[in-house]
């Protein structure tokens, strides 16, 4: 997971093949946190991408993406 130059740091919320889940910035060689349960995982992954202001990134078991959230500077011209 390689950042691009001048993109956004982003966090994934991933399975592991031991029916766990990682927390993992695209800024670390190593996972932040491994948890039992997805909902943990994703509270760290939600704190760690507040405070780097990044991108979050949930999978679902099978690997595919099922929420995006972002944080940090993000335009806010959307009426309503």
């Amino acid at each position: 997971m390689a950042k691009a130059k001048g993109s956004k740091p982003m966090v994934f919320v991933s399975p592991t093949p031991t029916k766990q889940w990682k927390v993992k910035s695209t800024d670390s060689e190593r996972a932040d946190s491994v948890h039992p349960k997805k909902a943990d995982a994703v509270d760290r992954a939600r704190e760690l991408s507040r405070n780097k202001q990044a991108e979050l990134v949930i999978q679902k078991r099978n690997g595919q993406i099922g929420e995006k959230d972002s944080h940090g500077n993000d335009p806010r011209n959307i009426k309503g």
